[in-house]
């Protein structure tokens, strides 16, 4: 599609003259100014940086009674298929986090790590850092396929998990842009020859363009047993089809995606389409032709639409699967009967397969701090200084120490504790599968309070639950701070999405395989509300549930009308 036949959005025409990402960025690093320009923030993100400004700040007062200057830092996101991380690279976030950030990690809900605080004076060296660790922040954001969620139980001798683990390290790097923007800006010395705009030369994006996407792409990897990454709110899902012990190839799913905004009824969440099957030998050009697909399809004139979802919404799957097939170069098969059975958290002491263990740590909302008698950061840096074991990131923001000799069990037992780190047994299912967002202070779309919130909501459902009996029913709560769904709100039993200061929507009905869409079942309810009024619907479904029936599939089959009956 032309350019011709469509009115491009502002942002396209910048991407399209940037020089392939380049933009301004390079000169305004070398001014004093503490933010960047609107134009230079857009193109920053496809970078791994947004920027930001602390919203505690805008509401305080100078001495003299006017109103505090803005306090503009940027977030900067690591991208880490699948969750990968070695003690080194680890540690080197958590110096990076003292030294030049806010004094926080965070752990995403995509396995990524964000720093939050970052001066713009102190960018280039964060994001050359990172790199030092053979870690990178290049297409952690943007227009371009993101971080590549996989499941990350480090089960060896595993074949499935070990190919599932390869291929979203293969699919990174096919999907990486191809533009030396990064390199040039970031990775140069201290003269920065390589940014100058008179020496661009630019190289061929294969697979994105000269506009690169409409808008970001997200992809995912799982196994039926195990969707812990929700593959069905990706724009690209793979299922792996396990059969005797190995993968014979991937169920590829399409459109899922989580945003909406309320306002606009043209906007919605949505579940991904089971597309085709593709054999481990097909599956990448497949993504591909998928991705090539939206690139030339997908709305460039307005960017609330822009997302994978719309295109197939819009088409529908079977004019888009002819489609991908043409870009493809050949049929795609039905989806094989494969599908998600079930879902883990990977918390607590587990057999690795080799002998050795692995442990899951619960990092509540992804938040790696000390505060109080919860020291996270210190007794992680202890950890991993003493033992120096690889790590996994996962999508439920926790943590995975990997590789574990039995005989140093009691003894990182004990560093937990002594850190304040409660063990598996000691959490509840509740605690274990809540998410949220930033939200405030930093990010700048947020309505309310998500991260800092969730937590005492948590104490609060926690009483309700045992009130009921219901502490070791598996019940998934996730929160945002705005409609946009970054904690993939709109999918688990239930989904908290801010929508006014102090505020939310409540939805039920999903469960926490990921595998269907919630309802709202209230709008607008005060944050200290959220658990009594979620607690008669605790009691119904304590009284009324059938034999095994989850708390998201009991508010699934009543329904919305009647669960607000039999609560009334």
């Amino acid at each position: 599609m032309s350019s011709a036949e469509v009115k491009l959005s502002k942002l396209e025409t910048l991407k399209e003259g940037s020089h392939q990402l380049r933009g301004s960025i390079p000169d305004e690093l070398l001014n004093d100014e503490p933010t960047f320009s609107a134009d230079a923030a857009q193109l920053l993100k496809h970078h791994g940086s947004y920027m930001q400004d602390d919203r505690d700040v805008r509401k305080q007062k100078n001495e003299d009674g006017t109103k505090k200057a803005k306090a503009f830092s940027c977030m900067v996101r690591t991208r880490i298929p699948g969750g990968r991380v070695t003690a080194a690279q680890f540690l080197a976030e958590l110096d990076l986090c003292e030294k030049l950030a806010n004094g926080t990690v965070r752990i995403t809900t995509r396995q990524g790590f964000q720093l939050h605080g970052v001066l713009k004076g102190n960018l280039k060296e964060t994001i050359a850092t990172i790199n030092e660790t053979k870690l990178t922040t290049f297409a952690a954001c943007g227009d371009v396929n993101r971080n590549v969620m996989c499941c990350p139980a480090p089960y060896r001798n595993n074949p499935v998990h070990d190919q599932m683990q390869e291929l979203s390290q293969e699919l990174a790097d096919h999907f990486k842009p191809k533009s030396t923007s990064y390199f040039d800006i970031w990775l140069t010395d201290e003269n920065g020859e390589k940014t100058s705009a008179t020496d661009f030369a630019p190289v061929e994006e294969p697979i994105y363009g000269e506009r690169y996407l409409p808008r970001k792409f997200k992809m995912a990897i799982a196994e039926p047993a195990d969707n812990c990454v929700d593959v069905y709110t990706q724009d690209l899902g793979l299922l792996a089809v396990v059969e005797d012990g190995g993968i014979t190839g991937y169920n590829v799913l399409v459109g899922g995606g989580m945003g909406r905004t309320p306002s606009a009824e043209k906007t919605f969440p949505r579940i991904a389409d089971r597309l085709t099957f593709a054999t481990p030998e097909q599956v990448v050009a497949v993504a591909e032709a998928v991705v090539k697909v939206q690139r030339d399809f997908g709305n460039r004139e307005d960017r609330k639409r822009a997302r994978l979802k719309y295109l197939i919404h819009d088409w529908g799957l079977e004019k888009f699967k002819a489609k991908v097939e043409e870009y493809f170069g050949g049929p795609l098969p039905e989806p094989h009967p494969s599908d998600v059975t079930g879902v883990d958290d990977h918390i607590g002491w587990h057999e690795q397969g080799d002998g050795k263990l692995f442990l899951g740590i619960n990092i509540e909302n992804g938040r790696i701090k000390d505060e109080g008698e919860l020291r996270i950061k210190t007794g992680l840096r202890a950890i991993l200084g003493k033992f120096g074991m690889d790590t996994r990131l996962t999508a439920l923001q926790s943590v995975i120490l990997c590789d574990i000799d039995p005989a140093n069990k009691d003894e990182i037992d004990g560093l937990l504790a002594e850190h304040g780190m409660k063990s598996a047994e000691e959490l509840s299912l509740l605690r274990r599968y809540s998410i949220a967002c930033p939200a405030f202070p930093t990010c700048g779309l947020s309505i309310t309070e998500s991260e800092r919130a969730l937590p005492g909501i948590i104490d609060q459902l926690e009483v309700e639950a045992a009130r009921y009996g219901l502490e070791s029913q598996k019940i998934a709560v996730h929160m945002t701070g705005c409609p946009n769904g970054c904690a993939r709100p709109y999918t688990p039993d239930i989904g908290l999405v801010g929508k006014a200061v102090g505020k939310y929507t409540v939805f039920l009905g999903g469960n926490p395989e990921g595998t269907r869409l919630c309802y709202i079942y209230k709008d607008l309810v005060p944050g200290e509300e959220i658990a009594s009024t979620l607690s008669p619907v605790l009691g119904v479904y304590k009284a009324e549930r059938e034999e095994g029936e989850s708390f998201g599939d009991f508010c699934h089959r009543i329904g919305l009308e009647d669960l607000q009956a039999k609560v009334a």
